[in-house]
């Protein structure tokens, strides 16, 4: 896959991402059905019911990850009409990307792409995981040392500290 096309099929899919109040990264099925080359809503359906399943077999909730939503579209002749779109998470376009046709060069792209993007995102979860214990473990050795003041302090020896 040529640099170009990679910057590009990179740059699409982040600037698809949006965010609810809460903070959480989600897209649009609609939109990354196009961005995986499926011009039929009715095929990228089918994608998603494997993805769907993926989710439930290794014990993820559906509706954490895959959330029915309608949305107003404008119409050829200018007039408003309802459809259904999904607002799916990151491992939601990553089962999506896994289960779609990997002879498609952006399904190929996408699943190495939501692959990456989550081992980064794990691995930043870990760094702030180990940097809060560390700050927990450096409380807990000032309160031990303050403790052990006090006690000495109140005790007047080391004799009666144990």
């Amino acid at each position: 896959m040529k640099n170009e096309l990679i910057k590009s099929l990179t740059n699409d899919f982040e600037d698809h991402s949006q965010t609810t109040e809460n903070g959480i990264e989600f897209w649009f099925a609609r939109d990354i059905q196009h961005l995986l080359g499926y011009s039929e809503w009715r095929n990228f359906n089918k994608v998603i019911s494997k993805a769907k399943t993926s989710c439930e077999v290794s014990d993820n909730l559906i509706l954490d990850h895959f959330v029915d939503i309608n949305k107003m579209v404008t119409i050829g002749s200018g007039t408003e009409r309802e459809i259904d779109d999904i607002m799916l998470t990151r491992y939601a376009c990553y089962l999506i990307a896994q289960n779609g046709d990997p002879r498609k060069e952006q399904i190929a792209f996408a699943q190495n792409y939501f692959a990456i993007q989550t081992r980064k995102f794990e691995l930043i979860a870990k760094r702030i995981d180990d940097w809060e214990r560390l700050n927990a473990r450096q409380k807990l050795t000032l309160s031990k040392k303050e403790l052990s003041e006090l006690i000495f302090e109140k005790t007047g020896n080391d004799k009666n500290f144990a």
